[in-house]
């Protein structure tokens, strides 16, 4: 089923996205928690990176923090924690585009917000994911045709809106009535991607996750570059609709 492009800020595309590395993810901290309004004030900027392993699995996370009342840029791997755990600090932030955070910096009193290339040297509080091999999920053989089958878990916190769902369902052309889905999942998608095919659900999960993306890539000659620009997109669309990434892993 062909789906809507993926995108993130206007004009980017998955093909563009993988002529350079993937852009940093930026949040809003909020100075009331749960304001969602378009006049929210605004305590600071969060910037991450998820580091990765060559199969697109998470290794770890960088990130860092600027306050207007701070006197520089700093890093916390706690911070980054609790900002998945923690549901007070949950509900103070909310993802955003780098355009956004630009305007809200330079509101803030910082100016100009730095280029990513600068802000990827305030990283200085690393947190490592414990790492495993690759659980079996599914079929150990691709389908005729493909030279390997994959199959990825990205993890969630915060909830998602019964509006996000419909916004979901929108964008990929899932309806309910109308897309196979597996069962548990709300929002299901397809997309050929060169000699690639991907194929998604989006389910509730347990207790201390709030949500998940599965996706199933089926590789025709092996890895490409449009494997992790895909993965990326695919998780920054979440991030639109109010998630806040996780962890990838990898289950084949």
């Amino acid at each position: 089923m062909p789906t809507a492009p993926l995108r993130t800020e206007p004009g980017t595309t998955v093909v563009e996205a993988t002529e350079r590395r993937l852009p940093l993810d930026y949040y809003l901290l909020l100075t009331n928690p749960g304001d969602r309004g378009p006049t929210a004030d605004v305590d600071g900027i969060v910037v991450e990176e998820f580091t990765r392993h060559a199969d697109f699995s998470t290794a770890g996370l960088d990130s860092a923090g600027w306050t207007p009342s701070g006197a520089d840029w700093w890093s916390s791997a706690s911070f980054s924690r609790s900002l998945r755990r923690d549901r007070e600090v949950l509900d103070r932030v909310v993802p955003t585009s780098r355009k956004k955070a630009e305007s809200v910096y330079r509101e803030l009193g910082g100016g100009q917000l730095p280029p990513e290339a600068v802000l990827r040297t305030y990283f200085r509080d690393h947190q490592p994911f414990a790492t495993a091999p690759p659980l079996r999920l599914g079929p150990a053989h691709p389908p005729a045709g493909f030279h390997e089958r994959r199959v990825y878990r990205i993890l969630f916190a915060k909830d998602l809106r019964e509006d996000h769902v419909t916004s979901l369902r929108t964008l990929w052309q899932s309806t309910v009535d109308g897309t196979p889905r597996s069962p548990g999942s709300v929002v299901a998608g397809r997309l050929d991607q060169g000699d690639d095919q991907f194929a998604w659900d989006v389910r509730r999960v347990g207790r201390d996750v709030a949500w998940c993306l599965d996706v199933t890539v089926l590789l025709r000659d092996g890895p490409s570059a449009a494997l992790s620009a895909t993965l990326h997109e695919l998780t920054n669309v979440m991030r639109q609709h109010g998630l806040v990434p996780v962890m990838t892993e990898r289950f084949s």
